[in-house]
């Protein structure tokens, strides 16, 4: 997925803005992210104090007012465009003069965000004479925790403001270490709290200005020396993503489309990367704007597990990242115990009001999702002394499982929070209502869920894999036989015959949770199902109380609970989707498991093209029948990491990579769509080495591998 230069020598303006704005949850909203930073707009770039709205910089609003006025008036919106996701350009144009018809003068706002944000106002007169204009930006700053923003909390309070030498100066009234400056190209008026430039822009003539919005605490004081598009090159954000694509694997294909929706994958992934504050400067990925700029156990394990088409450094790091954060202690109030794998970490204001503390450990699934990971980086081409290190960390996320996990010794790992502080439900469907039964009726915790038994079945046989690896073969055959156990046990108490799918859940007296739910389609993602039961299972998830024609519903239209306009009991989710397309192509010798794959791909690929080619976290569950295009969720995160990263886990799935790095193998079984033509994979890092492949169908058209490698096509 090569990138052209952004920036075209011939433009007024530093964007060459290829690529429909990526939109927020909110119709309307656009969101800019890069690292830990991101600014939530409305289509005409302004922030509306009265919305959940703002620049965002480590958990905390610094910006929640950004209004400009051309001569008194908000000008009227032309188009938004986005070639990155972490720059826009807001096309404008002032609202025509009284008597007249047009307007002639063209407004444009690029902005950029990085540890603060940069926007460039360019004024373009379209009019035979010199136009007079009155330009002001209006500023102000809450300085409130994110969370606050997300529940409309927000409101009420103003910054302290003062001028100096040209700037504006905003600082939080309660933490004077808390602060905003803002500077200009263009020496305005400044008052508190507007910037103003009274400007003559002559006969097909234009005027520009940049402003730098630099929060206290970001890493470096902006420079605007320098023409606007070299600034742009020059950019962090922009050096970070060249570094991004560089390194990551060129994947394209013969539909349009599917480039599309790729391309935009690989840049919200780069731009939703931060790096570490250690000094290591390894990668780790957010899970989501606007509300989860942060780190997440479990989101960012699945997305770098996603993402290793691309490349390995991602799943290290994060690897790495949560290695150093891994429970030490039992602490109730944030839910640490010993060798479990943290859910989420918050560095705003409010950290201590939030889930107990900065960082919140109370999750079920993150744990065993880091020892899966860890044996696949070692497969995909991971540096092994890296991966050695690790070992101990994997070795107490084990132990977690069997001395924290399994509270009651049932060989199941369950939840329950430890205080009415911690989450009710700790799986992904983490909502109040999100595990119930047929009936509508909810759970009661301690909470057993069939897709965690399968991902604490795969991460035993992930350390059995890693045993072997390392040479510990006893260790390798306990841990195999424990998983044995583990699919034996699970088969016998999750499934329904009656029903013909596993049960979501044990409840607290290890009744069935009877709901026909997608968590029973992550048990084909993680090898636990039987080929018998996944016979059976595959036909329910076809139906159409399964498969809304967008992607598979989170729970089936025919239970009680179902919403499809809920956050986990009936919407889509595309992560969930692209987990179960992988689950039915490891079951491929299953009748019917190609066949759904490919309807599910389909669904939701097209559910990406109605996206502008951004797949956001969620969307409503309704029938493709019923709206021609699916329907958004109010809140939904846009970018959101593993929505961005579900093509690249569908492309994995139908090429069918499985890599073996330490053996020099490299196993395939392409099943490839028919509309996506020839799949072509680029500079594919396996470890030292790179391979280029074409496949269509079931064919490997062509294959370069280095000496030493063998190719199997299955």
């Amino acid at each position: 997925m090569s990138e052209a230069d952004p920036v075209q020598p011939s433009s007024p303006s530093p964007l060459n803005a290829g690529e429909p704005a990526g939109l927020g949850g909110h119709s309307g909203n656009v969101t800019l992210v890069e690292g830990g930073t991101f600014c939530l707009s409305d289509r005409m770039g302004d922030v509306d104090p009265s919305k959940p709205h703002g620049l965002f910089f480590r958990d905390a609003r610094v910006i929640s007012r950004w209004e400009l006025l051309v001569d008194g008036k908000q000008p009227e919106p032309l188009s938004v465009l986005s070639p990155e996701a972490f720059a826009a350009r807001f096309v404008l144009r002032r609202r025509p003069q009284a008597g007249m018809a047009d307007s002639t003068l063209l407004v444009v706002r690029d902005r950029l965000v990085a540890e603060g944000m940069h926007e460039v106002l360019t004024l373009e007169n379209m009019s035979r004479e010199a136009t007079a204009v009155v330009l002001e930006l209006h500023v102000d700053a809450d300085f409130v925790d994110l969370f606050s923003v997300k529940e409309g909390r927000g409101g009420g309070r103003r910054a302290e403001m003062t001028t100096s030498d040209g700037e504006l100066l905003l600082h939080d009234r309660g933490d004077l270490s808390r602060g905003l400056a803002l500077t200009s190209t263009v020496e305005p008026m400044v008052l508190p709290g507007t910037m103003i430039w009274r400007i003559v822009v002559p006969a097909g003539g234009r005027w520009q200005t940049e402003i730098a919005a630099q929060p206290a605490g970001a890493a470096q004081r902006p420079q605007l020396q320098g023409s606007v598009g070299e600034r742009y090159r020059a950019s962090e954000p922009v050096r970070k993503i060249q570094a991004w694509r560089a390194t990551a694997t060129d994947i394209t294909s013969d539909s349009l489309m599917l480039n599309r929706i790729l391309r935009r994958s690989e840049s919200d992934l780069g731009a939703l990367q931060i790096h570490s504050d250690s000094g290591t400067g390894r990668p780790f990925v957010a899970a989501g704007a606007p509300w989860f700029m942060t780190l997440f156990g479990r989101d960012s394990l699945l997305t770098a597990w996603m993402s290793l088409p691309l490349e390995t450094d991602l799943a290290l790091g994060t690897l790495q990242q949560l290695a150093e954060l891994q429970g030490q202690t039992v602490d109730p109030l944030v839910e640490e115990e010993p060798g479990r794998i943290m859910h989420e970490m918050r560095r705003g204001p409010a950290v201590g009001q939030v889930l107990g503390g900065q960082i919140y450990y109370g999750t079920v699934d993150a744990t065993p999702l880091f020892v899966m990971l860890l044996a696949e980086c070692l497969r995909w081409g991971a540096d092994p002394a890296s991966v050695a290190t690790l070992l101990p960390a994997a070795d107490a996320a084990l132990g977690w499982i069997t001395d924290f996990g399994d509270r009651d010794d049932d060989g199941f790992v369950e939840y329950v929070r430890a205080t009415d502080r911690g989450l009710l439900n700790q799986g992904w469907k983490d909502s109040y209502d999100g595990i119930n039964y047929a009936s509508g009726q909810l759970a009661q915790a301690p909470i057993a869920l069939c897709e965690v038994q399968g991902y604490v079945y795969a991460a035993l046989l992930a350390r059995a894999e890693l045993a072997d690896a390392f040479d510990d073969v006893p260790l390798a055959q306990r841990l195999r036989e424990r998983a044995t156990s583990l699919r034996t046990k699970f088969a016998e108490q999750f499934w329904l015959p009656q029903c013909g799918w596993y049960a979501v859940a044990l409840d607290a007296n290890k009744r069935q949770v009877d709901a026909l739910t997608s968590n029973a389609a992550q048990c084909l993602w993680s090898g636990i199902a039987t080929d018998e039961h996944a016979e059976i299972l595959i036909r329910h998830l076809a139906s159409p109380a399964m498969d809304s024609g967008f992607g598979l519903r989170t729970l089936a239209s025919n239970m009680g609970a179902y919403n499809p306009m809920s956050y986990h009991c009936g919407s889509v989710w595309p992560h969930d989707t692209a987990l179960a397309v992988a689950g039915l192509m490891r079951y491929q010798h299953v009748p019917g498991a190609i066949e759904l794959a490919h309807q599910l791909s389909a669904g939701l690929l097209d559910a990406a093209a109605a996206f502008d080619g951004r797949l956001p976290e969620l969307f409503c569950g309704f029938p493709r029948g019923r709206f021609a295009a699916p329907v958004p969720y109010p809140t939904s995160c846009s970018p959101q990491a593993w929505a961005s990263a579900a093509p690249l886990l569908l492309v994995r799935s139908f090429v069918g990579l499985d890599p073996d790095v330490p053996a020099k193998r490299l196993t395939v079984r392409p099943r490839i769509p028919p509309s996506w033509g020839i799949v072509r994979l680029a500079d594919f890092r396996l470890g030292p080495d790179t391979v280029d492949m074409e496949v269509r169908g079931t064919e490997v058209l062509t294959a370069e591998l280095p000496e030493g490698w063998a190719l199997v096509v299955e």
